[in-house]
């Protein structure tokens, strides 16, 4: 369940939603650090020594460039990386356009074969492949991932619209296979700054799963699934560093299902599910079947 509701402001207006949808239930706001049980012990958004203020009070989903890049512009003078971060979002087109060629986003938790798929996929389509977040970005991703959630979100946020900018540049020349996209950023955001089971998401069709507005739109999103067990398999041995959020869903099975279904509630464009336990062969083949009926593929 949502743990209390906050008073709305600039940030926060940009955050979640515009308007509660259900009188029972507020949730024009997701849960600070501190009422979530994760950060300030001293309730006012703060982690330890850390920069932030008033906006650091609400977390959650920031649905434009804008709303992401205002949080980190109150960080600069703490938190250099975050100048870094505006200076390369600042060299990006504000309203990147895709080209002529489809842009197709491969979704999943870890262990569901992203890598691969994305790999066979790209071979066969002649396509360029883009991560999110982005190689330009990998050297600050730890200092962010221990920042308070707020600046953590906006670091994530804004890291689609620097690949963005790529999918731009790329989509004009070939096909461009992008591994995690937008989709994840909310759907971690959701799942962390709300608690308890399922039940207690933002319903479907709620505003929050819907794509941002300034974002470029990639042409089909596919959701490589798995069962969870599968998937606890795939995973040992395979001694890759996990995010903190990575790492609770292996300890935190509730947490596993609040991002799962966020992706499932995705809107404009949805998750098209794909199941990723058959053969690495089956599932290239079917996820080359989704693509080849639902996209152009011009000069493929």
């Amino acid at each position: 369940m949502l743990l209390r509701r906050l008073a709305p402001g600039p940030l926060l207006r940009g955050s979640f939603m515009a308007e509660p949808l259900a009188p029972e239930r507020d949730y024009s706001a997701l849960a600070s650090d501190a009422t979530a049980g994760r950060g300030s012990p001293t309730g006012d958004g703060r982690r330890g020594g850390d920069p932030g203020g008033p906006c650091l009070r609400s977390a959650g989903v920031l649905g434009s460039s804008q709303a992401a890049r205002r949080v980190l512009e109150e960080c600069t003078s703490s938190i250099p990386e975050a100048r870094s971060i505006l200076d390369l979002v600042d060299n990006c087109p504000v309203h990147a356009e895709k080209g002529n060629f489809p842009v197709i986003v491969i979704e999943g938790l870890d262990a569901t074969g992203k890598t691969t798929v994305t790999s066979a996929v790209k071979d066969t389509l002649n396509a360029v492949l883009l991560r999110t977040p982005p190689p330009c970005v990998s050297q600050w991703r730890k200092v962010f991932d221990d920042k308070p959630t707020l600046i953590r979100r906006a670091f994530y946020a804004l890291t689609n619209y620097i690949v963005a900018s790529e999918i731009a540049k790329e989509s004009v020349k070939s096909p461009v296979i992008v591994d995690r996209y937008w989709h994840s950023t909310a759907a971690y955001a959701i799942a962390t700054e709300t608690s308890g089971k399922v039940e207690d998401l933002p319903p479907p069709h709620h505003p929050v799963y819907c794509w941002p507005k300034d974002l470029l739109r990639p042409d089909i999103v596919l959701l490589l699934t798995l069962s969870s067990d599968e998937r606890s398999r795939r995973l040992l041995g395979r001694g890759v560093e996990k995010t903190r959020e990575e790492a609770e869903l292996e300890e935190n099975r509730y947490f596993r299902q609040r991002v799962e279904e966020a992706y499932r509630r995705m809107e404009n464009p949805g998750c098209q599910p794909v199941d990723a336990s058959p053969s690495r062969e089956k599932v290239v083949k079917a996820v080359l079947h989704l693509i080849e009926t639902q996209c152009d593929l011009p000069h493929v």
